[in-house]
């Protein structure tokens, strides 16, 4: 076998659980092949580039080897060989994220209960009885 399709080269490759994942992420525009863009049924030979966006990392591979089955992990990483400014970009990306993690993960409690609402209310000084930001003297005008 010397091509295989880039969809099953990705499922047996493991980047994804299953073909059909891996058909979707191609018809998406997250997987290029040599730099361009391609559908599921395009083949693959070894020595083409791999361009995979899985999430927010994206990895570039060289095709090593083809298998048209899933195998354990340690087979299926022998079919590719991950690019050198690929696993420094990803290891970058990794760092940058650890450093400043996502603002809306440091919120350790969620929405406020009725009785949170209330004692928020009261602590601010309240609206009162006006539960509209329009002044009460330019209504009058």
């Amino acid at each position: 076998m010397d091509r295989l399709r880039i969809d099953k080269w990705l499922w047996a490759a493991r980047f994804y659980k299953t073909r059909t994942l891996a058909a979707e992420e191609v018809d998406r525009g997250r997987v290029t092949v040599n730099g361009q863009p391609v559908k599921p049924a395009r083949e693959v030979k070894a020595g083409d580039t791999v361009a995979v966006r899985i999430g927010p990392v994206e990895r570039s591979v060289l095709v090593r080897g083809l298998s048209a089955q899933r195998g354990p992990a340690p087979v299926a990483q022998q079919l590719y060989e991950e690019t050198a400014d690929s696993v420094a970009a990803r290891e970058r990306a990794a760092e940058q994220r650890r450093l400043a993690p996502e603002p809306a993960l440091a919120i350790t409690q969620g929405r406020p209960t009725k009785r949170g609402r209330r004692e928020l209310d009261s602590a601010a000084g309240g609206w009162g009885d006006r539960w509209s930001a329009t002044l009460d003297d330019d209504a009058d005008r």
